[in-house]
């Protein structure tokens, strides 16, 4: 049966050459495939190098291989897979719809209303603690998408699915109409897979594109998206109601949680709680705000030695992310760089690191040439492996403060050389920052 069947009511009914095919497993292929099997869909699946998992869980279900010559009404597209891949491209010109597992959730849970959430950083917090927000405030709110877990795998338990988006998903989108919508910031990033700034950030509007003058779109004061939908602008220093109604100073944020993503995550829980008519409360906000807790490996302070604090920021690898740091950690700051350079823009980071970075500490592959670029004063440390580095970084930033600032691990770099991704290398920093500090403390 074909997803417009399933639309009309039409469940378990045969359409001819309605066939559905998955492409591309893995996270989110998993969940679309346990999301479809429920709806008693039938579908087929392609993955070039499908993980034991993705192969045990379609045996289950009874799902053949698929043919990339095939002709299908319906392709799932996992977000890792280009939109523009051959496979993909010959899939539409025979006649296919390719969407990803955001469309898919919206066409078959369309009384569930999202709140949609991208940007170059700051995305997955500010997705968390919108949920969060609405949670506290009686909604049951579910986050998912981009952040684990998969959308698919928890749509059916909310009543407002609050959803991280990446470029890539937004590239998958047909149609998405959000009656919430929001833009953390626009910068650079993903250029191996866009290959230009502007068709970066167009995947990243399509966002609005759906949405008509009823929605509401919230971005960084100042930003200027074409859009059907009421605009409302945030920033940093006002955590405030879409009225100009203060909700909470900066200052009395928790320790992890960044005010940009405060105040529009403020607004962004204001619009959804007014679709569902439900009363916005600045006092009930506020209240909400103070019990948030930082995400894990972003921006968190994860152990205290006397006046230094070691936060773990290992998701921070593009500009914007980077510099958010820089800009929130308390200096002097001994800044922990390195991994696999994927080019980033260093210039915003040097002058975000001006009088406030006492010492880089350089690590991993590229490491030294990061921090040349950066020129600031650095110093080189090495391990056996990453664990053993990243200790002997560590130590090297406590050496560089004597006694008062932050040891900051924002490395700019990815994980992959010497880490399996950004979560094994935040917890390397973790561990050797816990048990440094509690080796000084004895």
């Amino acid at each position: 049966m074909t997803l417009d069947g399933l639309r009309s009511g039409a469940v378990g009914a045969e359409v001819p050459g309605g066939r559905v095919l998955l492409y591309g497993l893995g996270r989110s292929g998993r969940g679309a495939a346990r999301f479809l099997a429920r709806e008693g869909l039938q579908a087929e699946w392609l993955d070039a190098r499908p993980a034991p998992e993705d192969e045990t869980l379609m045996d289950e279900l009874g799902w053949e291989r698929g043919d990339a010559a095939g002709t299908y009404a319906t392709v799932v597209a996992a977000p890792g897979v280009p939109i523009d891949h051959p496979d993909l491209v010959a899939f539409r010109a025979r006649g296919a719809e390719v969407i990803g597992e955001v469309a898919l959730a919206a066409r078959l849970r369309p009384a569930v209303p999202m709140v949609g959430i991208t940007g170059t950083a700051g995305k997955g917090s500010t997705t968390v603690l919108v949920a969060h927000l609405l949670r506290e405030l009686g909604v049951r709110a579910r986050e998912g998408g981009n952040i684990d877990p998969p959308l698919l795998d928890v749509v059916d338990d909310a009543e407002v699915a609050v959803v991280e988006l990446s470029s890539f998903q937004l590239e998958r989108v047909p149609g998405l109409r959000l009656p919430v919508a929001v833009i953390t910031n626009l910068g650079v990033d993903h250029l191996d897979r866009h290959r230009t700034v502007e068709a970066y950030h167009a995947a990243k509007l399509n966002i609005t594109a759906g949405q008509d003058q009823p929605d509401v779109l919230i971005v960084p004061h100042g930003l200027q998206v074409p859009t059907r939908a009421q605009v409302r602008p945030f920033q940093a220093e006002r955590i405030t109601l879409a009225d100009g109604t203060s909700v909470l100073g900066a200052a009395d944020l928790p320790d992890g949680v960044h005010p940009a993503n405060a105040a529009a995550a403020v607004l962004a829980a204001e619009a959804m709680l007014s679709h569902l008519g439900r009363p916005a409360l600045a006092g009930a906000l506020a209240g909400a705000l103070r019990s948030a807790q930082p995400v894990a490996g972003r921006f968190e302070t994860v152990a205290r030695l006397g006046n230094v604090r070691f936060v773990e920021d290992s998701i921070a690898t593009r500009t914007l992310a980077v510099q958010a740091a820089l800009e929130r950690a308390a200096p002097p700051v001994a800044w922990l760089v390195g991994g696999r350079d994927k080019g980033a823009d260093l210039d915003p980071l040097r002058e975000a690191a001006a009088g406030r970075v006492s010492q880089v500490i350089a690590f991993g592959e590229d490491g030294e040439a990061l921090a040349r670029g950066l020129g600031l004063p650095y110093r080189v440390v090495q391990g056996e492996d990453g664990a053993a580095t990243m200790r002997a970084a560590v130590r090297a930033g406590l050496d560089a403060l004597k006694g008062e600032g932050t040891v900051l691990l924002a490395p700019i770099g990815t994980s992959f050389d010497q880490f399996r991704d950004y979560k094994a290398r935040g917890d390397a920093f973790r561990q050797a920052a816990q048990a440094l500090a509690a080796e000084v403390a004895r």
